[in-house]
């Protein structure tokens, strides 16, 4: 389980910096945590602090970094963030391993298709009538997979993950826990007879293309007709809603707390920051980043970055909030003014009266 140098070197694609005495590697950490026998690495400028700290063994660093103080073995690599990835997961490995079966305690109906040599069904899942689980998918405590549901090969659902009936996933999709897939659509449409809210049915589906990781909480909602449609590669923050017939292009970046209304297209390669709100029937191009706390309210051209509510570019945006933080010396300067402008208009009175006496 323990690397050597040359084993990192090999997992990391890197190189060592000067000579090092041959060391062991048990785990990984932050810097500032780091103790013997730990990796770290210095992915952001931020923490060159820590850097110059670290009581680590050995560090991934940058090409051509200003210094490199005495202790740990460092080696150099073009993306230290990435490739400290790497070794997380030799040493994750252990912890995340894929165990098949099927546990006694699990609910799976006699019609659905699944291997249990090459299935993971954990304690009290539920597989319900027609549902399809491809090879190498490990389906964790607690989740409930509807009817009909199709789910490819080596995804992992963690505990109490809900995919409702017929809906799509596709290869490798990883779903963090408590994540609802295919909940209904919020439609409900005002009775002028009655004067109460009737529920309008939600047929449609939900579909994840490959490679999709989905947040703890997270709830995508089915379509009303059709599909609500997630691109490949897509990835999806905790705490989001996406509302019912939306699609989201591929390799698409969504953060925490975000919320696109229905029938909103979002295009590929699009960032979305926290707490962004969108609204529905809209579409946002491709390669559009919308900046935290934006609100959208209409259409948004792909290409170029938004702030603000409504949405603007950012640097128009930028602009404005500048102009309001001045607002309050702003007014104090007016307010002098306007009494100065009284005083004189005052004296200007007085001579008249003067004058004219």
């Amino acid at each position: 389980m323990n690397l050597s140098l040359n084993d990192v070197l090999q997992l990391t694609g890197g190189k060592l910096i000067g000579e090092a005495p041959e060391i062991s590697i048990s785990g990984v950490n932050t810097l500032s945590e780091a103790c013997a026998g730990d990796i770290s690495f210095l992915g952001n400028e931020k923490y060159f602090q820590d850097f110059l700290t670290t009581k680590a063994s050995a560090v991934l660093v940058p090409p051509a970094l200003p210094q490199y103080p005495e202790g740990p073995a460092y080696i150099e690599v073009e993306n230290p963030s990435l490739a400290f990835n790497a070794l997380v997961g030799h040493f994750m490995k252990a912890v995340t391993e894929f165990t098949p079966g099927i546990h006694p305690t699990a609910v799976v109906d006699p019609t659905a298709r699944l291997n249990p040599e090459k299935v993971c069904i954990g304690p009290n899942a539920v597989i319900e009538a027609g549902a399809s689980i491809g090879d190498g998918t490990d389906i964790g405590p607690g989740c409930v997979i509807g009817k009909g549901v199709e789910i490819g090969e080596n995804c992992k659902f963690y505990a109490r993950v809900v995919v409702r009936e017929r809906c799509i996933i596709g290869n490798k999709v990883v779903i963090q826990p408590g994540a609802v897939i295919g909940g209904d659509g919020f439609g409900f449409l005002l009775n002028p007879e009655t004067g109460r809210y009737d529920t309008i049915d939600q047929v449609g589906i939900v579909v994840l293309e490959d490679n999709v990781d989905i947040g703890a909480n997270t709830t995508i909602d089915r379509a009303r007709f059709g599909r609500t449609v997630i691109g490949e590669g897509s990835k999806i923050d905790n705490l989001v809603q996406i509302g019912h017939n939306c699609t989201i292009g591929k390799h698409t970046v969504i953060c925490a707390q975000s919320g696109a209304a229905g029938s909103t297209t979002i295009g590929n390669y699009v960032t979305i920051a926290a707490q962004v709100g969108l609204g529905g029937h809209l579409s946002i191009g491709d390669k559009a980043v919308l900046a935290a706390r934006t609100g959208v309210m209409s259409s948004l051209d792909g290409g170029q970055a938004y702030w603000g509510a409504p949405a603007c570019p950012a640097k128009e945006a930028a602009r404005q909030f500048a102009a309001i933080r001045k607002l309050p010396d702003a007014l104090k300067e007016f307010m002098n003014l306007k009494k100065k402008a009284a005083e004189i208009e005052a004296l200007i009175q007085q001579a008249m009266s003067g004058e004219q006496s």
